[in-house]
């Protein structure tokens, strides 16, 4: 995989914690709400998500300390809830229903976009990719910005979601899906090529 740069931290979020991933959950609450309510839920919503983020990429490498855990068994157990994630997403075309009912609002966007397992494991995982105190608020950066096009989308949405093919959201989904299974796979080469139990030839 080599070093990562900004926008790779970028396309890796956007595929698991971006547009494709939230508009499916959204659009099951839009069902029967207020445009305007909607509206309020999607703000609130992306500052938690974003709050949440934040903290957690400037703190993950404390985290790690405390809990005597290395990068490279970050990379190769990230790695692998990638591949896992992304093979899903191939084959159904999406990987998460969103928790409760369409009735509890905030509550329901919770476990797939606010605090989504896997968005929490992708920025654990970029953040400690490379080291120094620069790179984690990068990757907090780019987060922000992946929150900020969801945040987007879920305004649009309360507009024109009545004229949004479901199939255009599936077919961008599976395409995310196939660049994060490669994703996957790199990482745990990296994770294992750091633990020196594999060299290979050839590989950056």
């Amino acid at each position: 995989m080599g070093r990562l740069d900004l926008w790779d931290v970028f396309v890796v979020l956007i595929a698991v914690a971006g547009p494709p991933k939230v508009i499916l959950s959204f659009a099951r609450l839009a069902e029967g709400r207020d445009p305007r309510a909607l509206r309020r839920l999607a703000w609130r919503a992306t500052g938690a998500a974003t709050l949440c983020a934040v903290v957690l990429a400037m703190t993950a490498d404390p985290l790690l300390d405390v809990f005597h855990i290395g990068h490279a068994d970050v990379m190769i157990a990230g790695g692998a809830i990638f591949f896992m994630y992304a093979l899903r997403l191939v084959l159904d075309g999406h990987a998460e229903t969103p928790a409760g009912s369409p009735s509890e609002g905030f509550m329901a966007l919770l476990l797939p976009y606010i605090v989504s397992p896997l968005a929490m494991t992708s920025i654990i995982v970029l953040t400690v990719t490379r080291p120094g105190w620069v790179w984690p608020p990068l990757v907090a950066v780019a987060y922000a910005a992946v929150a900020a096009s969801n945040l987007l989308t879920m305004l649009v949405l309360t507009y024109v979601l009545h004229r949004v093919p479901r199939m255009w959201v599936e077919v961008a989904g599976r395409l995310l899906g196939l660049l994060l299974a490669a994703v996957g796979v790199d990482l745990v080469i990296v994770g294992l090529r750091t633990m020196g139990v594999v060299g290979i030839p050839g590989h950056p």
